[in-house]
């Protein structure tokens, strides 16, 4: 999706595609158990054909790290190992053909295994994701602050990233998460201002899908808006393609991308037909559509039309009837049954 950042992004390239600053990418997660690599798979080709642009797998064990060749067989986006703790994971996982590896080099131990996860990136020019959050912070840094504050979570990235720098490796990519929105926002505002490494978006545990699409559009939305951040996930306790539909909303509400747009209006006395299951059925019918439109569904033709007169093609409700329009202009008038394929039968032709 395109974007327009305000930082001077050191680039990273994750799979064929580049984290510099010029595109905003969409992640996901699977979350099918790591042992079934028939589902894993399965389920990574439905986020790829949703618009997951970068995928993750939880690689929890030596078992795991075959979902890797079997997973990229049938996609063609990047893939991320999720590692904690045991380097010889993140080594098997590169050995294995990964595109990124999501690793905290200060949670594997001594700098020799460091090294020993550096080189086997450096060869094969796979980036390290540092993922910290507000569960993972190290206990100095939680004596010294008294909480997961922004600052400790800056700290806590930064640590982790000299570590690196000290192997004298950069090809490096940061998220700083938590499942606090105000901490989200501040935390990466502090790292963009102190780094330049690209930036993965994203409020941890947000929730489920009411609850955490409004704290991801919040958190995730603002620092977009700032011209922070190079990918993005929507975390939501539900299925994985749902967050993937969420991401592309959000980038839509604040301009970072095209396709379908739909506005409609709240209803009010006026409204004289059902435009609540009308504007539902029109959002349903058009969530695959891969045309970069403005749809507008709106109550009444007393300022419907004149509200969303820049829209392609657009609707108002009349009493038991409806008007098609384009451009603020009326194109033709229908009953309230042939209102949805009417519309579509405009939208069709665009």
């Amino acid at each position: 999706m395109s974007g327009e950042n305000k930082r001077n992004v050191r680039p990273v390239k994750v799979g064929g595609l580049v984290l510099d600053g010029k595109m905003i990418y969409i992640q996901s997660m699977l979350n099918v158990p790591s042992t079934d690599i028939e589902g894993s798979v399965k389920q990574a080709v439905e986020l790829e054909k949703a618009g997951c642009e970068i995928v993750r797998a939880a690689i929890p064990n030596m078992e795991a790290v075959k979902l890797i060749p079997a997973i990229k067989e049938k996609i063609s986006i990047p893939l991320v190992a999720d590692i904690h703790f045991d380097y010889r994971l993140a080594i098997a996982a590169a050995e294995a053909g990964i595109d990124k590896i999501r690793i905290n080099p200060g949670n594997i131990g001594s700098m020799d295994r460091v090294k020993a996860v550096v080189k086997a990136c450096r060869e094969r020019n796979i980036p390290i994701r540092i993922g910290v959050n507000g569960g993972s912070l190290e206990k100095e840094l939680l004596a010294k602050y008294g909480s997961p504050t922004a600052e400790a979570l800056v700290e806590s990235a930064m640590g982790h990233v000299r570590i690196l720098e000290q192997c004298d490796f950069e090809n490096i990519v940061i998220s700083i998460k938590s499942s606090d929105v105000p901490t989200m926002i501040k935390a990466y505002r502090l790292c963009a201002q102190t780094c330049n490494y690209p930036l993965h978006l994203g409020v941890t545990e947000a929730g489920t899908e009411r609850m955490g699409l409004i704290k991801s559009s919040i958190g995730i939305g603002s620092l977009l808006c700032d011209g922070i951040g190079e990918t993005i996930r929507v975390s939501l306790t539900d299925e994985p393609v749902k967050e993937i539909y969420a991401a592309k909303d959000i980038l839509k509400a604040i301009g970072k991308s095209g396709g379908v747009r739909i506005v409609s209006c709240p209803t009010c006395g006026r409204t004289r037909i059902d435009l609540i299951g009308l504007a539902k059925k029109v959002e349903e019918a058009t969530k695959d559509i891969d045309k970069d439109i403005k749809i507008a569904v709106m109550g009444c033709v007393v300022n419907g039309i004149g509200e969303s007169g820049n829209a392609d093609i657009g609707i108002a409700g009349g009493d038991g009837c409806a008007v098609i329009f384009s451009h603020g202009e009326k194109l033709r008038k229908v009953s309230e049954e042939e209102a949805l394929p009417a519309l579509l039968a405009e939208i069709e032709k665009l």
